[in-house]
């Protein structure tokens, strides 16, 4: 006996529902992460001020926390060597920029100010927000 086999031929038809949420579900994804990115680096809520100018040369970065930790480069310090790195900066005749925090004592950045004062650095910047 022989049976007959018929053969059907279906046009493809591609669901597009799925890719849609595939889509839609990296899309998520990248917005979130994205979001999530923070920048490397000591956080400092620096003070306003209207006359602040923007520098553009190499700086000695002195960064002062809201804790009264001091970094000097993103790196920390302790007080003999923020004295030997200042000193350095000074025969270098290299600029120096303080950032310190609002939260941060005053006395703190005056201890650095002075510091930079008695090792003859020439140009001292304070940074600021505008």
């Amino acid at each position: 006996m022989k049976f007959k086999r018929k053969v059907f031929l279906e046009k493809g038809r591609l669901d597009i529902a799925p890719l849609i949420d595939v889509v839609f579900l990296l899309l998520i994804f990248f917005m979130l992460t994205s979001s999530f990115v923070f920048q490397p680096g000591i956080r400092v809520n620096l003070p306003k001020a209207v006359t602040s100018e923007v520098l553009h040369k190499e700086l000695l970065v002195v960064t002062i926390t809201g804790e009264n930790k001091v970094f000097i480069n993103e790196r920390p310090v302790k007080s003999d060597e923020l004295v030997s790195r200042i000193t350095v900066a000074a025969r270098e005749d290299q600029p120096l920029l303080i950032k310190a925090d609002k939260e941060s004592s005053l006395g703190k950045a005056i201890e650095v100010w002075d510091i930079c004062r008695q090792m003859n650095v020439r140009q001292i910047n304070i940074a600021t927000t505008q």
